[in-house]
């Protein structure tokens, strides 16, 4: 039987403010109030400082004595870098969870009626499952080292640019999150460990384009 994983309040709020930052919403030289971002998220201030403090020890924001804080310059190789992190990890958690024999039944139930009604897709319905693939992946790898790293690099869906970035990324990553499952269901280690490649990869191009036009 599945496991339910729940993110952390600090992680999903770190995880917010780095694709803001990652996707250029968020630009050099901007500053973010605790209490500003507290209010839109509808959380208390506790969480977005410990948020904060996790984007300054990764170098996107420099805090501010009681002013919250301000966001550093990045480049596109400080993206490359974390996604390509990103990629070592989770496809090694990947392989690992189909080793492990991950009970895969509920995620892909989930993904096929995602799967039959994209045309009316609902983004948080996406983001959710999102989340608890990656998650659950995370937890059957068995490496609570491995997990908590992931979790530390977490920034949610990267939709790319234009009018129709987000319908074509969720679609793309429906059928490449079913791709993965069923590879880790079949305890297909290797392939599971490329299909993860593949699709970390198109999400890493979807935000370097996105974050290249905001230059």
């Amino acid at each position: 039987m599945e496991t339910l994983q729940i993110m952390p309040v600090r992680v999903r709020i770190t995880s917010i403010l780095r694709k803001a930052i990652y996707s250029g919403e968020y630009q050099s030289g901007d500053e973010l109030s605790l209490t500003d971002v507290a209010s839109r998220l509808g959380v208390s201030r506790t969480p977005v400082r410990e948020a904060f403090q996790e984007l300054e020890s990764e170098g996107l924001i420099t805090l501010r004595m009681n002013k919250g804080a301000i966001v550093n310059k990045i480049d596109e190789k400080f993206v490359r870098d974390i996604f390509e992190m990103r990629i070592l990890l989770e496809s090694e958690a990947a392989a690992r969870a189909a080793k492990n024999g991950m009970e895969t039944e509920g995620l892909l139930e989930r993904l096929y009626t995602l799967r039959d009604h994209l045309d009316t897709l609902d983004r948080t319905e996406y983001e959710t499952l999102n989340q608890d693939i990656h998650m659950g992946i995370w937890q059957a790898a068995d490496n609570h080292q491995l997990k908590s790293y992931l979790l530390e690099m977490w920034n949610g869906p990267s939709v790319g640019h234009g009018e129709n970035a987000a319908a074509d990324h969720f679609r793309n990553s429906t059928f490449e999150h079913i791709a993965i499952l069923h590879f880790i269901r079949d305890g297909k280690a290797e392939e599971a460990k490329k299909a993860m490649i593949q699709h970390i990869s198109r999400s890493m191009d979807n935000i370097l384009a996105r974050y290249s036009k905001n230059l």
